[in-house]
């Protein structure tokens, strides 16, 4: 008989499955937002409703070779992060005391919204280069865990 999955690892599953929908050209990162073991909503990232895709217009910040986690501000697209926090309010969902599952550590910007939002606890796979959200997420006291290492996971708070 085979283990079940931990919900962490349910929950991470599903948000690299979401990543999948994902229309920009440099990363693909999918989150969702969890309660009491349910999710509550789910987001990726890519340009705004109704706007044209990277995928149809190019990527700005790849043009001006801008690095990974600079200048943020001249990417047409949302992140993962802020588009579930979006969905959150265009549906009315309560997003106090909620759990973050991405596949990507948050950004300085996707951290300050998703303290303001309530989130507790964030569970990420892959590593961001900002130092910042890592220190206001502490600040804050939302537990940072870092997901798929070999024992598992690891506590970063």
């Amino acid at each position: 008989m085979q283990d079940r999955p931990t919900w962490d690892e349910y929950f991470m599953a599903m948000a690299r499955v979401i990543a999948r929908r994902s229309t920009c050209l440099r990363r693909q990162i999918g989150a969702l937002l969890v309660r009491e073991k349910r999710i509550l909503t789910t987001g990726y990232n890519g340009a705004p409703t109704g706007l044209p895709h990277c995928q149809e217009v190019g990527c700005r910040r790849e043009r001006l070779a801008i690095p990974s986690g600079e200048r943020q501000e001249i990417c047409r697209g949302l992140h993962a992060e802020q588009n579930a926090i979006i969905q959150a309010a265009l549906h009315g969902v309560n997003t106090r005391g909620s759990v973050l599952y991405c596949t990507t550590q948050p950004c300085a910007i996707c951290t300050k919204m998703l303290i303001n939002a309530g989130v507790e606890r964030v569970v990420y796979e892959g590593d961001y280069p900002d130092e910042l959200a890592r220190e206001m997420l502490d600040q804050a006291g939302i537990e940072l865990v870092r997901f798929g290492c070999q024992s598992g996971q690891e506590t970063e708070k």
